[in-house]
């Protein structure tokens, strides 16, 4: 796999496919390739060049086991060595949960480098911590509750992100987590980013009704998954895609 470098740290990458870029980026416990598996990246490689991101402290990336260097703005700059890599001026983003975050930040802070943005899954007004306080609320778990563990037992649900969870380092998953989930939401930035915006998640997400929210406030594009929880979300391969192919300037899947 490809790889670039940004704040000493290695960043890997997958290219595929032919026509305007298209950078994924993936959740917490989850690696680039992840988007294949599920079955996003064969329905647009016909038409993007497709770059598949493993995050810093996923798959062949570095795992750092410093919190800062997870912090969101370096998010941004890993981003923008891969794209400086390839030799993409501008690409459109597609990013779920953390990844949703990532690219947040990117319309926030690196505006000119996006042609547009898919985000699915993340709060924008208070980032990750309303979600804990839905998992409080819902399963009556104590208030001081280690939210990490709870989202690590979730994810190894998943067949695929339990091996990724069992082969990563548990010092960087740890790192990357405190970084993640102490991030402010970004919604004032997003709205003032000028970047086209389209937005998505499942009913049963907590996430869904804030960024339904901001998609009224602000006249960006949304549309939900009914009955889908955050896995579900990501799970929904081809309902997602028939959304977002047209945004994306693709023909919707038949």
């Amino acid at each position: 796999m490809p790889i670039t470098r940004s704040h000493g740290h290695k960043i890997s990458y997958e290219v595929s496919g032919d026509g305007p870029p298209l950078v994924l980026h993936p959740g917490m416990f989850q690696d680039g390739a992840h988007w294949a598996h599920s079955g996003y990246t064969p329905a647009l490689t016909d038409g993007h060049t497709v770059i598949a991101i493993d995050p810093l402290g996923l798959g062949d990336s570095d795992a750092p086991r410093e919190i800062a260097a997870y912090a969101l703005r370096r998010r941004v700059d890993y981003v923008i060595a891969v794209l400086d890599d390839v030799g993409a001026d501008r690409a459109a983003f597609w990013g779920y949960s953390l990844g949703a975050m990532t690219g947040y930040a990117m319309a926030g802070y690196a505006p000119e480098r996006l042609t547009r943005l898919v985000a699915g899954a993340y709060d924008p007004f208070d980032g990750f911590r309303s979600a804990v306080v839905h998992a409080i609320e819902r399963f009556g778990l104590p208030a001081d509750v280690d939210a990490y563990e709870v989202m690590k037992q979730g994810a190894r649900t998943d067949p695929y992100q339990a091996a990724l969870i069992d082969d990563g380092d548990t010092g960087a998953f740890r790192a990357n987590y405190d970084a993640f989930s102490r991030e402010p939401g970004l919604h004032t930035e997003l709205a003032a980013s000028g970047v086209p915006l389209l937005l998505y998640a499942g009913t049963a997400d907590p996430w869904h009704d804030p960024m339904r929210t901001f998609a009224e406030r602000t006249g960006a594009g949304f549309f939900s998954l009914p009955g889908a929880d955050h896995k579900g979300g990501w799970d929904a391969s081809a309902d997602v895609l028939r959304h977002v192919l047209p945004f994306l300037g693709k023909k919707p899947l038949r």
